[in-house]
């Protein structure tokens, strides 16, 4: 498989919190970088069932954008009985370097949420997508994760759209450390932690302030793998 952002104009949106029937709305002060927003949603979540926030870090965010683009816009690898995943290698030799990041300094990763769809739909939206059973909320809430990074991210601009959330153990400052201290942006798409405009693309796009309300099947799968 080939190789395959946002710090401006703050905004309160409501956040859900799911756990199977039960439901809890919080607000926070976020951005107008979706993949920031996704994080704000699940770090809420975290804290309201007694697990401490998780930090965002660019590092591992880059490499979740990059992640997706290993895909090459084909959803249907990403769940079903005919999904793929891009190989272990590729986070030290593809994706690391691409995002500048110190392949040395690679944690295991932990979690992966990974969906794809026909239509963009909002951060909140696509977490109640993402997390939608048991053991994608066991890995949400496990104790044992540290470090978060999120990308969203449409095909050439456009449709089909791709979210992805891994999560890692890795001690905070020391793992996916970037060796400029900042994050090689990549276009389109939007990855967390990147204080960097976020449109998504390079053209008209979703990503920004018109939102598409638009639900469609959705494809996702939250597990655990180790690197």
């Amino acid at each position: 498989m080939k190789q395959i952002m946002a710090r401006k104009n703050a905004k309160h949106i409501l956040l859900p919190s799911v756990r199977c029937s039960s439901a809890l709305l919080v607000y926070a002060k976020l951005t107008d970088n979706p993949a920031d927003e996704l994080v704000a949603v699940l770090n809420a979540n975290r804290t309201a069932h007694k697990s401490s926030s998780l930090a965002d870090n660019p590092g591992l965010a880059c490499i979740a954008l990059q992640y997706i683009k290993a895909y090459q816009g084909d959803c249907e690898a990403v769940g079903g009985s005919d999904a793929k995943k891009p190989p272990d290698s590729e986070f030290a030799q593809t994706f690391a370097p691409y995002c500048g990041v110190d392949a040395s300094t690679l944690s295991p990763i932990t979690g992966r949420f990974l969906g794809c769809q026909s239509k963009y739909v909002q951060p909140s939206e696509a977490f109640s997508m993402l997390i939608k059973n048991e053991k994608s909320l066991e890995i949400l809430y496990n104790k044992n994760q540290t470090e978060i990074g999120a990308a969203v991210t449409g095909i050439d601009g456009g449709a089909p759209y791709f979210w992805c959330v891994l999560l890692s153990n890795g001690k905070h400052n020391s793992s996916f450390v970037l060796e400029d201290g900042v994050a090689k942006i990549s276009r389109p798409g939007c990855f967390s932690g990147a204080n960097d405009d976020c449109s998504g693309a390079d053209g008209p796009s979703p990503f920004g302030h018109k939102w598409v309300y638009a639900i469609t099947a959705f494809i996702a799968v939250g597990y655990a793998f180790g690197l």
